[in-house]
């Protein structure tokens, strides 16, 4: 039997330990690590275990893209559309969101709008492009004849956003979040089946095209989402750089030109 003595050192050295942090036993026994092979773990370790245990499996519906691409792809027209984006679950964005951000404008429009993520405004009224910059984008869409509220589609305009709800403190979306709902703004795309898409700022650019840089782009005639893209300024970014609404006129221009040559 031990002494008292030898069980208070031992008291007093596992005292010792737990003050440098050692709180957790991960073995039974003893270990010679300078008698381990390079890179072993050493038995009834933490790595042990985990190299040991089998990986979990995962399935599709652990998957948020998988599960975004089954509800887009089930979607047979708009309505069943918003309906299958309201069901996915996956996205934390929708927790902290007043509404559900979908579209505004005549869905027979040849023209359809995909800019960025609703905003304060957006997420109020569960509509994309109001506020400050969706009065600015009305006036330069009128400019060239074009309207949200226009019943003939050579007039009219479609608008939604790659997100439909809004980032906190409207904060760039995340490429996690931009790659979950992808397949719900490319369903939409071809349920709408525009004759040009205009991709508004560079979070549209990154979705359609997986390329950033709106002022390189901006003008120059691309393929989104398998249709003719013009990619554009957004109106909130015109709002910050007044400087740059020559080149948005440019490019609205350039939007009414190719509307002008036909389908």
């Amino acid at each position: 039997m031990e002494s008292g003595q030898d069980i208070r050192a031992l008291r007093d050295l596992l005292a010792w330990q737990v003050e440098l942090g050692a709180t957790e036993a991960i073995g039974d026994a003893p270990v010679n690590r300078y008698a381990l092979a390079a890179g072993e773990a050493a038995p009834g370790s933490a790595a042990a275990r985990t190299e040991a245990a089998p990986p979990a499996e995962r399935t599709r519906e652990d998957d948020p893209v998988a599960v975004a691409k089954d509800l887009a792809e089930g979607a047979r027209d708009l309505a069943a559309l918003r309906a299958a984006i309201a069901a996915f679950e996956h996205c934390d964005l929708k927790r902290g969101a007043r509404n559900l951000v979908f579209c505004d404008g005549n869905p027979a429009a040849r023209v359809m709008i995909v800019g960025e993520a609703p905003g304060r405004d957006e997420d109020r009224e569960g509509k994309p492009f109001v506020g400050r910059a969706g009065r600015l984008l009305d006036r330069m869409l009128a400019e060239i004849g074009l309207s949200r509220a226009a019943e003939a589609p050579e007039h009219a305009v479609y608008i939604t956003n790659v997100l439909p709800w809004r980032p906190p403190q409207n904060r760039d979306p995340k490429p996690d979040e931009i790659a979950m709902l992808l397949p719900f703004v490319k369903r939409h795309v071809a349920l709408v089946d525009p004759a040009v898409v205009v991709l508004m700022g560079n979070i549209s650019c990154q979705a359609a095209l997986g390329r950033r840089g709106i002022t390189r782009l901006r003008g120059h005639w691309t393929e989104g989402y398998g249709r003719p893209a013009l990619p554009m300024f957004h109106p909130a970014y015109l709002l910050r750089n007044p400087a740059a609404k020559r080149e948005a006129w440019a490019d609205m221009l350039e939007l009414k030109a190719r509307l002008e040559e036909g389908p």
